[in-house]
C-alpha cells in the first residue's frame, strides 16, 4: 500500500513538472515570436510603426497571430506579451491575453498579429489591473502607419493606446474598441515562479529572462 502511495505521488510530481516545463516553453516561444513579428513589421518599407511614436511609447504589447489564437465560445482569443520602458532599458515581459468577438483575429484560418503602443502613465497603469476594456477603461485609436506620424490626426496622437494589426501581409492601424485585455497570470507564473508582482515586472525589478533579449534588441534597434 505504501509503495502504491509513493508511486502515485511520484507520478503526480512528474506530471506537474512536465506541465510547468511545457508552459515555460510556451512562454519562451511567445516571446521569440513577438520579436519576430515586431522585426518583420518594422522592416516593411514605409509601412511600419512611426519611429517618433515608438520613441514616445511607455510600453509595447505584441500579440502574435499564430500563438494560441483560436475561436473560444464564439469570440476570439489571443495571448502575447508587453514590455515597458524603465530607467535602465526595457522591462521583463509581462504576459497578457486579449479577447473580443468583434476584433476578428482569425477569419477563415487567417491569423492576425496585433501591436499596441501604451502612450502614457494611465495606459501603463491599466496593465496592472486584472482586466480592462479598450475604448472604455483606456482610450484607444487606430495608429498611423509610416516612418513619421504626420498623417496622424489629433485623436490618434492623444489616444492612450494606439493599435495596429497585420493580416495576410497587410499592416495597418485597427480599431480595437470593446476588446478586453487581461492578465495572463499562468504565463507570468510559469516564467517567473509563484511569487511575482506585475508592478515589479513592468518597473524593471524582475530580472529580464534570456528569452526576452532578442525582443529588447529589436525594440532598441527601432526606438530610442
Amino acid at each position: 500500500m505504501l509503495k502504491r502511495i509513493l508511486f502515485v505521488a511520484a507520478l503526480s510530481l512528474l506530471v506537474g513538472l512536465t506541465a510547468v516545463a511545457s508552459d515555460r516553453e510556451d512562454d519562451v516561444n511567445r516571446t521569440h515570436k513577438a520579436a519576430d513579428v515586431f522585426k518583420q513589421i518594422m522592416d516593411t518599407p514605409d509601412h511600419g510603426i512611426p519611429h517618433d511614436l515608438l520613441n514616445k511609447a511607455r510600453c509595447v504589447a505584441i500579440i502574435p497571430g499564430d500563438v494560441k489564437f483560436a475561436f473560444v465560445f464564439g469570440g476570439n482569443y489571443g495571448r502575447g506579451i508587453v514590455t515597458c520602458r524603465t530607467g535602465h532599458g526595457w522591462s521583463a515581459p509581462l504576459f497578457l491575453a486579449i479577447d473580443g468577438g468583434s476584433v476578428g483575429y482569425q477569419i477563415g484560418g487567417s491569423s492576425t498579429d496585433l501591436v499596441m503602443l501604451f502612450m502614457n502613465d494611465h495606459a501603463l497603469h491599466s496593465l496592472l489591473s486584472d482586466k480592462f476594456k479598450l475604448g472604455g477603461d483606456a482610450s484607444v485609436a487606430a495608429g498611423p502607419v509610416g516612418r513619421t506620424a504626420e498623417a496622424g490626426t489629433d485623436i490618434k496622437l492623444t489616444a492612450e493606446i494606439l493599435s495596429y494589426s497585420r493580416a495576410k501581409g497587410i499592416f495597418a492601424g485597427v480599431a480595437l474598441d470593446g476588446a478586453v485585455v487581461q492578465a495572463d497570470k499562468s504565463g507570468d507564473k510559469s516564467m517567473y515562479g509563484d511569487e511575482v508582482d506585475r508592478h515589479d515586472i513592468l518597473t524593471g525589478k524582475v530580472p529580464v529572462p534570456e528569452s526576452a533579449r532578442l525582443l529588447h534588441h529589436e525594440l532598441d534597434e527601432y526606438s530610442r
